[in-house]
């Protein structure tokens, strides 16, 4: 087992290198002159020229790219030009927010989706069963952005429940940053109007993920659990007399959950990349929005350095994704 961790580790470390290496060379193939960008348009070809040596751009390829690498490895990614900070003063600010959001609705997903899945397999044909494929099937229909819009309109401009946009009040004081998420935070402080705001703030954009997303753990938790259930090993446990309960969770749903997993992981990393029309219907500053802003502005760094912020997200998923494969099926660390 430990050696089937430090081959993936392995693995993963090279993926992460060739990401960086991709990226670098991407960014130097774009007909773009960053030492132009940085300096402004207004600037003079002398002024060009000194921005352009202190970024190193004047040196060979390959030079540039080592110091590259030295500069990742010492947590330095270059500086903004939008923002005209650190890039990794950047990403620490907005990156909290979406790993806030990916985690509560990844909560909700896990939490909803996979004992629905389970029970509608069970019940296979039953009026619940068609329920939730039907319930499945228009969620996962439905447009995120047009979601999101109509969340808004029927919580906050009908109803007046909830907050339409942000991640708390402005006449809130916010708590200080500890773990990077408001509500943890918020918690944390005992600062309770913090608190209520920030999850007041969580409500929609959650929901709007959580509405296309949970259709996707519904049916492939059913899918997998329906297949599984009609394996001899099923039918050789119950003939046994097992009890029912100990049938699904023990024999059933740990050989389901494998390809349950794989998506779960993938959605995840899909939440942490992927949030920008969420993110820009509730004005929720992540990093989904900053790289958008990044990419308008050709703002190099920061694109390279979100690039590989979220490259390493993927991987450190995809690492636990095969650790928990391990666990569950012990055969395939051999």
């Amino acid at each position: 087992m430990l050696a089937h961790i430090a081959r993936r580790l392995l693995w993963s470390c090279a993926v992460v290198l060739g990401v960086i290496t991709i990226t670098f060379l991407l960014s130097r193939v774009i007909p773009a002159d960053p030492a132009q960008l940085a300096a402004g348009l207004d600037a003079g070809p002398e002024q060009v020229a000194k921005i352009r040596t202190m970024m190193g751009l004047d040196r060979p390829l390959p030079v540039q790219f080592l110091f590259y690498l030295r500069a990742i490895a010492h947590g330095d990614l270059g500086q903004s030009i939008q923002t005209r900070a650190p890039v990794s003063t950047d990403l620490r600010a907005f990156f909290p927010a979406t790993l806030e959001l990916s985690l509560w609705v990844m909560l909700l997903y896990v939490v909803l989706g996979i004992p629905l899945g389970v029970v509608a397999a069970t019940r296979a044909g039953s009026p619940f069963d068609v329920l939730t494929r039907g319930l499945a099937v228009g969620g996962a229909a439905i447009p995120v952005f047009w979601a999101g819009i109509m969340l808004q309109i029927l919580f906050y401009r009908v109803l007046g429940w909830l907050p339409a946009v942000g991640r708390i009040d402005s006449f809130v004081t916010p708590p200080p940053a500890v773990t990077g998420s408001l509500v943890l935070d918020s918690l944390l402080a005992g600062n309770f109007a913090a608190l209520w705001s920030a999850a007041a703030h969580l409500v929609l954009p959650v929901l709007t993920l959580v509405i296309g997303r949970l259709p996707v753990a519904l049916r492939l938790t059913r899918v997998a659990m329906v297949d599984v259930l009609s394996r001899d090993y099923v039918r050789t446990a119950r003939a046994k007399g097992l009890p029912e309960r100990r049938v699904l969770t023990r024999h059933a749903l740990r050989n389901a959950l494998l390809p349950v997993i794989t998506m779960v992981g993938l959605q995840f990393g899909w939440l942490l990349g992927g949030t920008v029309v969420t993110e820009t219907v509730f004005s929720w500053p992540g990093i989904g929005q900053y790289m958008v802003k990044s990419i308008l502005t050709l703002d190099f760094n920061a694109i390279m350095g979100g690039t590989i912020l979220l490259s390493v997200c993927f991987v450190l998923i995809n690492l636990g994704v095969d650790i928990l494969y391990s666990l569950l099926d012990p055969r395939i660390a051999w």
